[in-house]
């Protein structure tokens, strides 16, 4: 599969698997900011993207970030439509207890391309029964 990208701004870095195998592409900063803690802000990357129809781009967290600065994606994963075409946008908050520096050129998040299924919806009067019925939230025990 082939993704079409454009780069909005000359110093945007195309995204990359770090690794054969990788799922994620890593997305990168091209804008300094300084996130404060408990502070979100939407971080551009300056690139757009052309997405083959019946799929998704995931935007998730990098570990590292959040394992040494508590930083995260905050609508993780956010989802890009196959449609939009606009700049792709980063939303990080800062979970820690220090200011976070976000540098251009910053690895700040990865992007996994996923297909999509599109559900018919019917209403209906009821529905087929099961063995776990309406249990939900802690309703199969401890933790």
């Amino acid at each position: 599969m082939k993704i079409k990208i454009l780069k909005l701004d000359e110093s945007a870095t195309i995204p990359h698997y770090s690794h054969p195998g990788d799922a994620g592409l890593d997305l990168f900063a091209i804008a300094e900011q300084t996130l404060d803690p408990g502070e979100a802000k939407l971080i551009p990357t300056g690139i757009a993207i052309a997405l083959p129809p019946g799929t998704e781009a995931q935007i998730r967290p990098r570990s590292g970030l959040a394992l040494k600065h508590s930083i995260t994606v905050l609508n993780s994963p956010g989802t890009i439509d196959a449609g939009y075409r606009g700049e792709i946008g980063i939303i990080l908050i800062n979970h820690g207890k220090n200011p976070f520096h976000v540098l251009s050129g910053m690895k700040i998040a990865q992007m996994v391309i996923a297909p999509v299924l599109q559900a018919e919806i019917e209403t209906v009067a009821n529905l087929t029964t099961t063995s776990r019925g309406t249990g939900g939230f802690g309703s199969t025990g401890f933790a």
